[in-house]
């Protein structure tokens, strides 16, 4: 699995060919969180940082625990805190670990139209190429999850790499190392669905969990971040985690369609001033035009 991150097989506004396009790895990474354990303890926040170089900043209490209302360019792993008050009156505190989902098909890639600034490798990571980053946000504006963030100061947009650097060479990502309760883990997409399952199946024959479940949505092709959910019906309880995420239909016809109608009218056009000239020939200027030109000067 160590190796199988640095075949590229997707990249951003490309016109040429693609080193993997098609290929079909077998071992496919993912991140699983286990909501149903997590102690909020922000261990994960903190080895993020760490590891990728970025400094702790100050932040203002907004009578939640949560360390910010949510990422940032800077600050690519938050923990969200929820309260939600359940049937019986009680309340319950949801938690979740926010970052970028790592979409099968993802909708930063499919906006950006900078060549090779967004790649997505055939384990499934979807990684930034900052030196390759045009500043223009479409990227921003294609992801279902708000995820991607622009930098006043680099004038770029960074997110969470899911530590490809770490991967590539077989080790399991910074955040999953830090994790005190276990409530992360990684390994392939197959393995780690399969646990989720087995452990949405005990929220609901042991725990009382009914509606618990396994968050992969399929409408960005699946994920590579996957979530246990006390309540699959109803993500957006989790920090708006969104039920049904989509690539927004603006980037899909931009990018397909309209672009396409655009290349024809532009060859179109070509083609008519070519046939306009072999038809009528260059214009020429008639004699009595050029003395008319002449005697007014």
């Amino acid at each position: 699995m160590s190796q199988a991150s640095t075949e590229i097989v997707r990249i951003s506004g490309h016109a040429g060919t693609v080193p993997g396009a098609g290929l079909d790895r077998e071992f496919r990474v993912c991140k699983l969180v286990d909501t149903t354990t997590c102690i909020g303890c922000k261990a994960c926040e903190v080895a993020c940082l760490e590891w990728n170089g970025y400094p702790f900043s100050e932040t203002t209490f907004d009578n939640s625990y949560q360390t910010m209302p949510e990422t940032a360019w800077n600050y690519w792993n938050l923990i969200k805190f929820n309260e939600h008050e359940r049937e019986d009156g009680t309340m319950m505190l949801l938690m979740r670990k926010d970052q970028c989902m790592h979409c099968a098909d993802p909708g930063c890639l499919a906006a950006c139209p900078a060549d090779a600034a967004i790649v997505q490798y055939a384990n499934g990571i979807v990684d930034f190429q900052e030196a390759n980053c045009i500043g223009c946000g479409y990227c921003m504006t294609g992801c279902p999850f708000n995820i991607p963030k622009f930098s006043p100061e680099a004038r770029k947009v960074f997110k969470c790499t899911l530590c490809n650097d770490r991967v590539s060479v077989g080790l399991e990502p910074a955040c999953i190392k830090a994790c005190p309760t276990g409530c992360l883990h990684f390994g392939t997409k197959s393995d780690m669905k399969e646990l989720a399952e087995t452990r949405a199946t005990q929220l609901r024959e042991n725990s009382g969990y009914r509606d618990a479940g396994v968050y992969d949505p399929p409408g960005v092709g699946g994920t590579h971040v996957i979530y246990v959910l006390h309540d699959a019906k109803n993500p957006g309880l989790y920090g708006g985690l969104p039920k049904d995420p989509h690539i927004p239909l603006s980037v899909r016809l931009w990018k397909h369609p309209l672009k396409w109608i655009g290349n024809f009218g532009i060859i179109f056009g070509v083609v008519g001033v070519f046939i306009h000239y072999l038809r009528y020939g260059p214009k020429v200027v008639k004699e009595d035009e050029e003395q008319s030109h002449g005697g007014s000067r």
